[in-house]
């Protein structure tokens, strides 16, 4: 039953991702490059994740589209995730009234 529900839930994250994000992998460079020519995205912002990964995300000003990268230490980049509609917010922190 376990691998039932882990093949279906990989199924439906299959189909919801945009085939553009499904578990591709590359050097960055060529992704970064692909990411530009392809869907005039650029870099937005930048993290360091898990395994000491580099976590990007990349934005189209023009269209809204973006996606999040994954770059392993050896440069090797995986897109994570993609999407539509993207906005930048930015919220303010809740105040204080304690000392530090």
């Amino acid at each position: 039953m376990r691998n039932v529900v882990t093949g279906t839930l990989a199924a439906l994250l299959l189909f919801t991702i945009p085939a553009h994000a499904r578990t591709s992998c590359a050097p960055r460079d060529l992704v970064v490059e692909r990411l530009a020519s392809t869907y005039g995205e650029t870099r937005r912002s930048i993290g360091l994740g898990a395994g000491n990964r580099m976590v990007e995300v990349f934005v189209s000003s023009e269209t809204g589209s973006w996606t999040i990268t994954a770059t392993r230490p050896g440069g090797i980049t995986c897109l994570v995730a993609s999407g539509e509609a993207f906005e930048t917010y930015a919220e303010a922190l809740p105040l204080d009234d304690t000392d530090a």
